[in-house]
């Protein structure tokens, strides 16, 4: 009984966001709090300060998102439920309190004119001072000092000091700038929200051609998928072909092939032809859902600068309040003459206590960063990783599946016993390697099948893994162990691969069988590097960073892929097992913070003790995915220099927006010291510093400019060339041959080709 009624509650426990306009900085967050923490049936919240989003999971029978809504607005946080999906910013103009309020405003500078439109300026204060009123008691009846409090005491000392011109200027000055801020903080919200509402919502039955909804579809469920619709949840198609834009998930540009048994995933769209797909997951396990939630937890997650700052922050505001009190009541005291001059700086001070534009200079930054990883197809989990990533100093590359394809070929297949014939070899070993998930296994697969054998995995029994080494499988009652020569040691040979070894050579991937104790095969497979590798480590180079190879496989098929690299990388590691791998990584971690690139059950331990894990998402084991700090969402290792760019971008504003923030605040403190203590300007630069830390952190959301763009003239061949050009005239990156005509290539690879044939 109690494990239904358990089971009733998840079902009706639901995640709804809200578009929370009241939220400057991290000031507000307590307050979030404590209006949801009371409400009964709120499981959860968490707030993402830079897009002004709270997200909760609450019991929907408890509790409905329009009660939450109600909650909030009672603390006058001006929340609003968001549509999923939605993007729309209402609040296209400011508010009529302050436009009423300027309008009246303007009419008081004509007091010059005749004196008693003076009095417009105090209408101007009344009719534009309710919200911020209303703000300021929702704040401090919680026991909260925050900007408008400050703003409001700032407006009622003026008053009392007969400057209504400089009363009502704050008042508008701080209204128009609070909305400013607000459409900034819409444009960043919206980059999320496209993110969140990636997947459709809706699929289709193709049994019936019902439409449902997404949540409902089961597992091996089969649905269709119309020319120019989005696949809606993760699967394998059965029926038909087409080409698929996986650019939403991937950051590729050009369309994917899929045909029968190719995988698909959720909010990639068909461009051409019709599909029949049969779902291999649950909406909520999509790929697309899960980078979703990614997403979300490293928005949601603060950096070591930001923690810093909000500590610093918690003790500013008092001290600075304590501070403005003196300069008000010491010159009184002291019975000095000019008070209005102290009281004035008094103001300007208090003003000053609120430090929102400090406070959001790194999660503005950060969230605008983390979300143009996301959209770019690399998915940073962390705030903190974020951070380290622009400190890297050293690059550690797995070789097999990460610098090369993982697509193997058999080049060779022997059996080295005359009482073993190939055939049967070729089936135990093909059996066998069906039970295991590297690489090299489906070549084995794949040449089995290619000569009419077919295996059959389900007559092994005993199967082991053993990392680095190979596998081990019991088949027809033969003991047999297949793998590197490591191996030998497992099946308790010590002879025989010492007189074998030395004729394999030629940068190939040697594999060796042994029934028993006795070497009985070998195998030996070919694998090419994967497209952009040498591009990618050029470019790492020219960031300042030392790269390095670290593999399992022999020294020959190690060097051979440096060959093919053009000696890019710095460093190779061979013959390497995992524990090895972390030990390197603990060497390099010595040297500088450590990054390292894997896909693999092998690289896990290395992916853990690096600095920065980095793990190919899609195509990497789960495993591999869950240990790294960052996913790869494509094959594409021109994605890691952009997101080390990225992330130094990233640091840079951060730092521009902390001298940012504390300069316009000195000067404001500044000139008040030097004998113009101007409050409305106090109040113009609290609100006006806010503004432009989010105007300069949402530079990171446009595209880099990159000089490394395209050259085709570095092809090595011009008929490569000729094809990559008409495909990105397909996909209209190359508008009109007058226009790329006028562009050089600046990436330096045509100029270094000039410079070595001059050489």
């Amino acid at each position: 009984m109690a494990d239904g009624e358990e089971e009733v509650r998840k079902k009706n426990l639901q995640t709804s966001y809200f578009d929370v306009v009241g939220i400057c900085c991290s000031m507000e967050v307590p307050l979030v709090g404590d209006v949801l923490r009371p409400l009964n049936g709120v499981k959860e919240f968490s707030v993402i300060v830079p897009s002004r989003t709270v997200i909760v999971v609450h019991d929907t029978f408890l509790i409905s998102p329009l009660q939450i809504v109600k909650a909030l607005n009672e603390a006058r946080l001006e929340a609003s439920v968001r549509p999923y999906g939605e993007t729309s910013f209402k609040n296209q103009w400011p508010s009529p309190f302050a436009l009423v309020s300027g309008v009246l405003l303007a009419l008081s500078f004509l007091k010059y004119f005749y004196s008693l439109l003076v009095w417009f300026a105090v209408v101007a204060v009344v009719a534009g001072i309710y919200p911020i009123l209303a703000k300021a008691v929702a704040s401090t009846t919680r026991f909260r000092l925050d900007i408008n409090a400050l703003t409001l005491i700032a407006v009622i000392a003026t008053v009392c000091m007969e400057d209504y011109t400089e009363a009502a200027t704050i008042v508008f000055l701080f209204s128009v700038a609070d909305w400013l801020e607000s459409s900034a903080a819409h444009k960043a919200r919206t980059v999320m929200s496209s993110l969140m509402s990636l997947a459709p919502r809706k699929a289709v039955i193709a049994e019936t051609g019902i439409e449902v909804d997404v949540d409902e579809v089961g597992l091996n469920t089969v649905v269709s998928v119309k020319a120019g619709e989005s696949i809606p949840i993760d699967g394998v198609v059965v029926d038909g072909s087409c080409d698929v834009d996986e650019k939403t998930l991937t950051g590729e540009s050009f369309p994917v092939s899929k045909q029968r048994d190719s995988p698909v995933l959720a909010a990639t769209i068909n461009l051409n032809g019709y599909i029949k797909l049969k779902t291999t997951v649950l909406a909520r396990d999509c790929v697309v859902a899960k980078m979703t939630r990614l997403v979300e937890e490293a928005q949601k997650s603060q950096t070591q600068t930001q923690r810093f700052i909000d500590k610093c922050s918690s003790y500013y505001t008092p001290a600075v309040v304590v501070v403005a009190a003196c300069f008000a009541l010491i010159p009184v005291l002291l019975k000095v003459h000019n008070l209005s001059h102290w009281f004035h700086l008094a103001l300007v001070v208090l003003v000053s206590g609120c430090p929102c534009g400090l406070i959001l200079s790194t999660p503005v930054a950060t969230f605008c960063a983390l979300t143009k990883a996301a959209t770019s197809g690399f998915l940073i989990k962390t705030g903190d990783c974020l951070e380290t990533l622009a400190k890297v100093k050293i690059a550690a590359f797995d070789k097999t599946g990460t610098i090369t394809k993982a697509e193997f070929t058999v080049s060779d297949f022997t059996s080295l016993s005359p009482n073993v014939n190939l055939q049967s070899l070729v089936y135990w070993v093909s059996s066998i390697e069906s039970k295991s998930s590297h690489p090299m296994a489906q070549a084995l697969i794949d040449y089995a099948r290619s000569v009419s054998i077919e295996p059959k995995p389900d007559m092994v029994e005993n199967f082991q893994n053993f990392p680095g080494e190979g596998v081990y499988g019991r088949i027809d009652s033969q003991d047999i162990y297949i793998g590197n020569k490591r191996i030998a040691q497992r099946a308790g040979c010590l002879t025989g691969l010492k007189t074998f070894f030395p004729e394999m050579k030629g940068g190939k991937t040697i594999g060796y069988i042994y029934i028993g104790e006795a070497l009985t095969g070998s195998f030996s497979l070919v694998d090419g590097c994967r497209h952009g590798v040498a591009q990618a480590l050029k470019e790492l180079k020219s960031l300042g960073i030392t790269t390095a190879m670290l593999t399992g496989d022999n020294r020959d098929a190690a060097l051979s892929i440096q060959e093919q690299l053009g000696n890019a990388l710095d460093i190779v590691h061979t013959e390497l097992l995992p524990q090895d791998k972390a030990r390197i990584i603990d060497d390099f971690k010595s040297q500088g913070p450590t990054m390292m690139v894997g896909d693999g059950l092998n690289d896990a331990p290395a992916l853990a003790k690096a600095d920065i894990g980095i793990s190919m998402g899609i195509s990497g084991s789960a495993l591999a995915t869950e240990t790294g700090d960052i996913i790869l969402m494509s094959n594409d290792l021109r994605k890691i220099p952009k997101g080390m760019r990225l992330a130094r971008r990233s640091h840079k504003k951060v730092i521009e927006n902390v001298v940012l923030s504390v300069s316009i605040k000195g000067a404001i403190m500044v000139l008040g010291f030097a004998g113009y203590p101007m409050i409305w300007a106090a109040v113009l630069a609290d609100a006006g510093t806010c503004l432009l830390v989010i105007l300069n952190s949402m530079m990171l959301l446009r595209d880099e400019r990159e000089a490394v763009s395209a050259c085709y003239r570095a092809s090595s061949s011009s008929t490569p060339s000729l094809v990559k050009l008409e495909e990105d005239l397909e996909v209209g990156l190359l508008q009109n041959s007058e226009e790329t005509s006028k562009k050089s290539c600046c990436s330096g690879c045509c100029s270094g080709l000039k410079d070595t044939h001059q050489k």
